[in-house]
């Protein structure tokens, strides 16, 4: 079993914005689903449309001010950013850069 070092604050807003920007996308598919679907409801698309939006801008301001504060190399921005564009893909993503050590507190010494 390795040894992980613990999450840089820092670290633990991007997973937790990583996170939101993932339900709300989430959200957002189930809303066109039922949209597009056999329901043509738009109730979910109305509110997840709105939400997944802001949390998108979000997530590319959290990401920006992680990978200077926790020194990210420039590839690692770069992937971060272009990880909101394709759903879900947030998640994959912020559990493989903990396990990198990405977000942890050796990232900043």
């Amino acid at each position: 079993m390795t040894q992980r070092s613990p999450m840089h604050p820092t670290g633990r807003l991007f997973a937790a914005v990583a996170f939101i920007e993932a339900v709300t996308w989430a959200g957002l598919l189930i809303g066109m689903w039922m949209k597009y679907g056999p329901m043509a409801n738009v109730a979910l698309v109305k509110l997840f449309g709105p939400l997944h939006g802001v949390a998108f801008l979000v997530y590319v301001a959290v990401t920006l001010f992680a990978a200077v504060r926790l020194r990210w190399p420039w590839w690692a921005s770069a992937l971060a950013r272009l990880a909101a564009i394709p759903p879900l893909v947030t998640l994959p993503l912020e559990w493989w850069f903990k396990r990198r050590g990405l977000l942890g507190l050796r990232a900043v010494r």
